[in-house]
């Protein structure tokens, strides 16, 4: 289904969404509970690690304690990237799983390009693209028990980052080219122990799991997308590269104090 609506309407509506629904989230993720709170800061670099920008990231344990991500990257003056998640305890409250995840992405002049909205609530994931002064809205329905992480990939990561599974299945939701959920892969690309600093690095890969043939295809395809770790730190995240957006400048967002020489290793 695809509207258009004045920008002004446009960020009233998933909050209005997330009001509305009274029953827990329909996720089937479970995502590790954070060891440490607050904010993580970091830049944005390009890919041949020249800083374009700042970033950081900040883990808030509600009341109730849930937990909010809010993660914010791009370059000082130019496109950014803001995405936000609401996690709540699941209900064997060892772990978590999404309520709520959103992003919204701004181009070179500041203006909105586009956002992005899960509600696992209401089941309703929605993208809109900026067209003149209104948002065109196009939105699908979410499957019973869905499996997508758009923006809470550093917590699913860590069962990866720990040796506690060889791989990981899971779902994005992608709006460039049509709303509609992608199958995704992960798992643990290198893993060097002692070599980085006081601690150690593991880099975990993703990318579309099309089946064994395809797959091997088109990972000289698509864009390299990777996290890095340090397991034997409270706040593990130490970087993560990815499309600033869907077929934008590819950026890494690394953690302040953490070298980009320790993740050249890998290109």
């Amino acid at each position: 289904m695809r509207v258009r609506l004045p920008l002004l309407l446009a960020p009233c509506l998933a909050a209005a969404a997330f009001a509305a629904g009274g029953a827990r989230a329909e996720s089937a993720l479970r995502l590790a509970y954070p060891e440490a709170f607050g904010s993580v800061p970091a830049a944005t670099y390009d890919t041949s690690q020249t800083r374009v920008g700042a970033a950081h990231l900040v883990l808030e344990k509600l009341a109730d304690e849930g937990v909010r991500i809010f993660a914010e990257s791009g370059f000082d003056g130019g496109a950014r990237n803001v995405a936000t998640a609401l996690l709540e305890r699941s209900g064997d409250h060892r772990s978590l799983q999404p309520v709520l995840q959103e992003s919204r992405t701004f181009r070179g002049d500041g203006s909105l390009r586009g956002t992005l909205s899960i509600d696992h609530r209401t089941r309703i994931a929605t993208c809109g693209r900026s067209e003149g002064d209104a948002l065109a809205i196009e939105h699908i329905e979410l499957p019973a028990s869905d499996r997508v992480a758009n923006v809470a990939l550093t917590l699913l990561f860590e069962p990866l980052m720990r040796g506690d599974e060889p791989s990981l299945a899971f779902q994005m939701f992608l709006c460039e080219g049509g709303a509609r959920l992608m199958d995704f892969e992960a798992h643990v690309e290198r893993r060097d122990r002692g070599q980085h600093g006081p601690g150690s690095l593991v880099e975990v890969r993703y990318r579309p799991d099309f089946g064994p043939v395809a797959s091997f295809v088109a990972q000289h395809l698509i864009p390299r997308l990777s996290f890095w770790f340090d397991p034997t730190a409270s706040t593990p995240w130490l970087a993560h590269r990815l499309p600033l957006y869907s077929k934008g400048p590819e950026v890494i967002v690394v953690r302040d104090g953490v070298p980009t020489g320790w993740l050249a290793d890998a290109d």
